[in-house]
């Protein structure tokens, strides 16, 4: 295009040079001569001005020329911030959005088993690379840290009692305790021996033996009626008794600082340091494992229940509106969010590539770009002289000839 619009500058320049040189035999080369003249004078003139968008026309540095080399930063700053003025709204965001149907396209390719699958795969890439780059030992530090501040720190008296009363208050001990009095009862009846034997060890060695078996036998009818009563009686005194005990061992836990002290003593000595650091190395180290076996198989429990999850919450985007409005919602604020706090750090990277650009390869790169357009400036230039050149000779060779 460069050689196209300098051909026809040089073609009207030989044809200027011919019809300058032979008006005077052939008068109507005048016409020719003022056309070929004004279409130099307009070649020139947008060569000039196209040339002084992108260097020093011909090396000398007239003023106002390389503008895009001289201006290179300003422009790159104007870019950003028009940028940032005219695509970085909130407003503009948020229609965009809106009118995009952000939660019915991702549902649609979500509810479909390739998208689902897709899903799944990057996620359990995701967890793989997660859990290849984290360092076990600072894992370790941060989950015994918790497990110190929420369950080794605090004090368990108070919220044990509280849970314990609760239970008591609402009689859930009952079935533990029923359980222990029928296995009492169970075992009584189907040792009746022990009872005997024991009776028998502890008994003078100058009682007789069939008194120790007449007292065996009164013990044992005894504990077995005993234990009959409080199986069959819900307010049996041994009932009451216990309700009692357990209820207040439950109101000592949140009021009675011995209490209190010895349930955290016994804290301390099943949580000592060791335990809690062995304890939380187990966790992290069956939690990892269970995570990369299960993110290395596709065909595994959790990938299978995860790519139905995706399906399942695909389907519910298409099919339930308030859903879709309330995902809408949060994509649109979450969009609005970062325009609102980062606009001008994504418009500042406009800016300042623009700034680490050399200046004349900006320049070239912005010549090639838009030169095409330029040529023709500089042909409908020498096109357009032409004919205003050949305008004012006729006119002022019919006024003034």
């Amino acid at each position: 295009m460069k050689m196209l619009a300098t051909g026809l500058l040089i073609a009207l320049a030989v044809i200027f040079l011919f019809a300058f040189a032979l008006q005077e035999r052939y008068p109507w080369l005048a016409y020719v001569r003022a056309a070929a003249e004004g279409g130099m004078v307009g070649a020139l003139a947008d060569w000039f001005a196209v040339t002084a968008l992108f260097k020093h026309p011909m090396g000398i540095k007239i003023p106002h020329t390389a503008i895009i080399p001289e201006k290179k930063d300003q422009i790159g700053a104007s870019l950003g911030q028009f940028v940032e003025q005219n695509f970085l709204s909130e407003e503009i965001i948020r229609t965009k959005l809106d009118s995009m149907q952000v939660a019915r396209k991702a549902g649609t390719w979500l509810a479909r088993p390739e998208g689902a699958e897709r899903v799944a795969t990057e996620g359990a890439a995701a967890i793989r690379g997660a859990l290849r780059v984290l360092d076990d030992d600072a894992v370790r530090d941060v989950l015994e840290s918790m497990f110190r501040r929420h369950v080794v720190d605090p004090q368990w008296g108070p919220p044990a009692g509280r849970m314990a009363q609760r239970v008591f208050e609402e009689g859930h001990h009952h079935q533990l305790v029923n359980l222990i009095v029928d296995s009492l009862a169970d075992w009584v009846l189907a040792n009746p021996e022990v009872i005997s034997r024991l009776v028998a060890e502890r008994s003078p060695s100058w009682v007789p033996s069939f008194l120790d078996d007449l007292v065996g036998e009164r013990v044992q009818v005894q504990a077995e009626r005993f234990l009959l009563d409080v199986q069959e009686n819900p307010n049996h005194q041994l009932r009451v008794a216990l309700d009692n005990y357990l209820t207040g061992v439950a109101r000592d836990l949140q009021e009675d600082p011995k209490t209190m002290a010895k349930a955290d003593a016994v804290k301390e000595q099943v949580l000592d340091d060791p335990r809690v650091r062995e304890l939380m190395t187990q966790t992290w180290t069956t939690i990892k494992n269970a995570l990369m076996t299960a993110a290395e198989d596709p065909e595994s429990e959790l990938t299978r229940n995860f790519t139905s999850a995706v399906q399942d919450f695909g389907t519910r985007l298409v099919n339930d509106p308030e859903l879709a409005a309330k995902v809408n919602g949060y994509v649109a604020d979450a969009a609005g969010y970062l325009v609102r706090t980062y606009r001008s750090d994504i418009a500042g990277v406009i800016t300042e590539t623009v700034e680490r650009w050399d200046a004349q390869e900006t320049s070239e790169k912005i010549e090639l770009q838009v030169g095409k357009d330029l040529q023709f400036i500089r042909i409908n230039g020498t096109v357009v002289g032409s004919l205003a050149g050949l305008a004012i000779f006729t006119v002022a060779s019919a006024v003034f000839g």
